[in-house]
């Protein structure tokens, strides 16, 4: 789970709270150093918290996500002709 860079949403089993769009910043021995930001209100603050992995009881990370709801798939003949590997033209 821990690449750099990558968000990630970690579960803290002694405060029984979820961190979402976290970045694990450094593993130092049984310290783990995470950023995120939070909205409350009408302010946005940014966060650092070093926590022992034994408080981690789970982290998760999202892979890929697709809008709900019908929309066609766009495929190559929809892309412009400038950004195809092989253009109509020369298929014809």
């Amino acid at each position: 789970m821990y690449k750099e860079g990558c968000d990630v949403s970690i579960f803290l089993r002694d405060q029984q709270r979820w961190i979402e769009d976290a970045q694990v910043i450094a593993i130092e021995g049984d310290v783990v150093t995470i950023r995120y930001e939070m909205e409350e209100d009408y302010e946005n603050s940014s966060w650092e918290e070093f926590v022992r992995l034994e408080s981690i009881g789970a982290i998760s990370r999202k892979l890929a996500s697709v809008p709900r709801g019908y929309s066609e798939i766009l495929v190559s003949d929809d892309c412009p002709e400038a950004e195809q590997i092989y253009p109509r033209h020369q298929e014809e």
